[in-house]
């Protein structure tokens, strides 16, 4: 293995073709990987990290407003600040409600490379 070179394993996780532990060595995707981690994982979900997630998929049979995207907002925010703060610096998060869809935009910046990413989610 090169000095530097790293791999990262997919999340979700799953097998490659090999039967071993399919890894990614893009960091942009491994990074964008753990950004959804921390979205989809609902808060008590991990034993020893109890705080960790936000469990923003529970979102999916509340009622739809202007309320709950706000609180969105702020609960992907203060999670992804929390976890993430050492390898992102989170530039904005946008939560749209409309009609039955809530929109996710999440703009950050890569500390070590400097460079900007947007995920988008829809729900």
């Amino acid at each position: 293995m090169k000095k530097g070179f790293y791999t990262f394993n997919n999340f979700p996780l799953r097998i490659d073709s090999k039967g071993s532990t399919s890894t990614t060595q893009d960091e942009e995707e491994h990074i964008k990987q753990l950004v959804e981690q921390i979205l989809f994982t609902i808060q008590g979900e991990r034993v020893n990290r109890p705080t960790f997630g936000t469990g923003i998929n529970q979102l999916v049979f509340q009622p739809n407003s202007d309320e709950i995207a706000a609180a969105t907002q702020l609960l992907i925010q203060g999670s992804l600040q929390q976890w993430m703060s050492d390898t992102i610096q989170v530039e904005s998060v946008d939560v749209k409600s409309e009609e039955s869809t809530l929109n996710i935009v999440i703009r950050y910046v890569i500390k070590k490379t400097l460079q900007r990413q947007i995920i988008n989610f829809t729900k």
